[in-house]
């Protein structure tokens, strides 16, 4: 009979401060501010004969090397309808409502992403961790929940995995 557990990793190093803004609409969206993240993640694994699914230390490391990508950088989403980037040589300008807004090149990171939220975030995360499927298959894991913490007692999660609604681009995994 198969056994099924859940693991979850969230370690204090498994965070990441980045700068970013919220966009509302076409014309409204927040200053510019950062936050201190943390990333929280569970697996629901099947457990092998040996009491364990898979060496923990993987994802730990994969998860931080992630965190790592976008550590002390500015965010910024590159489908939204409402944000227009572009860059030259030393600058990134974000168009928004009328505003240039110039950032150094070496300082932002461009996600493939809607807007920088919590939500969106922890979709970035979950897309990352399940981009191979043959070592999702070996590690036995079944299904995964990511948590983007922006503060204490507020985060934004998604979740993918079997008896789970998950995102279109995810559903052809596993």
């Amino acid at each position: 009979m198969s056994r099924f557990a859940h693991l979850e990793i969230h370690k204090e190093e498994l965070s990441f401060s980045a700068g970013h803004f919220t966009i509302f609409s076409a014309t409204e969206r927040e200053h510019l501010h950062g936050h201190n993240y943390n990333v929280h993640v569970v697996f629901h694994i099947k457990i092998e004969t040996n009491g364990l699914s898979f060496d923990y230390r993987f994802y730990k490391k994969k998860i931080a090397a992630l965190c790592e990508q976008l550590d002390r950088r500015f965010l910024l989403p590159n489908q939204s309808p409402y944000l227009r980037i572009d860059s030259d040589k030393d600058y990134v300008i974000a168009h928004f409502n009328q505003q240039k807004i110039p950032f150094p090149k070496e300082d932002v990171i461009i996600l493939p992403l809607i807007n920088i939220t919590i939500e969106e975030l922890s979709r970035w995360f979950l897309e990352k961790l399940t981009e191979d499927q043959a070592t999702l298959l070996r590690h036995n894991v079944h299904g995964m929940i990511v948590n983007v913490y922006n503060g204490s007692g507020q985060s934004g999660g998604i979740m993918w995995g079997n008896n789970v609604n998950y995102p279109d681009e995810l559903s052809n995994k596993l």
